[in-house]
């Protein structure tokens, strides 16, 4: 069996250093039972939408934030299994990295809270290693010093707009 989701290192930038959104949500797990972790908003697809449409309408659904923009050429996969009744299923899924103005969240039901932390104290948080190198990448290709980061703002349809 496969799933997949989508989702989005989001970041802004606060006194001229960047600092990045984190979410905590809870879930059952056989080995763990239940228990807490810090990740990235993500979430599944919709019938007929895009990775980038998915990518908007989960961060929106799940911090309330929609100013999203896109940083160009920013596009992370990270695969793993786990166990859902029994049955092995293989999970890609794919981040984008968009930045926002906006301060203010309102998290969803699905989440506890959320915090805006600098980029080592996010790296700390985050429960999973490969979720870890998605920031660790994402870091990167915004420090990068040869890098003209350019944005990419798409409406809620994941069209390109000006």
């Amino acid at each position: 069996m496969k799933a997949k989701s989508v989702g989005c290192v989001v970041f802004r930038e606060k006194n001229e250093k960047r600092i990045y959104l984190l979410l905590e949500a809870e879930r059952m797990n056989g080995k763990l039972g239940r228990h807490t972790f810090w990740d990235f908003p993500k979430g599944a697809p919709e019938k007929g939408e895009n990775e980038v449409q998915t990518a908007l309408r989960e961060t929106r659904e799940e911090t309330g934030i929609s100013g999203l923009e896109f940083i160009d050429g920013f596009r992370k996969i990270i695969r793993y299994f786990f166990k859902r009744n029994g049955t092995l299923v293989s999970k890609e899924v794919v981040f984008y990295l968009a930045k926002t103005k906006s301060i203010k969240t309102k998290i969803s039901s699905e989440h506890l809270k959320c915090q805006w932390l600098p980029y080592e104290k996010a790296l700390e948080r985050l429960t999973f290693k490969n979720s870890k190198g998605v920031l660790q990448d994402a870091e990167e290709f915004l420090s990068a010093p040869d890098k003209k980061i350019k944005a990419v703002i798409f409406d809620w349809n994941g069209v390109i707009t000006d």
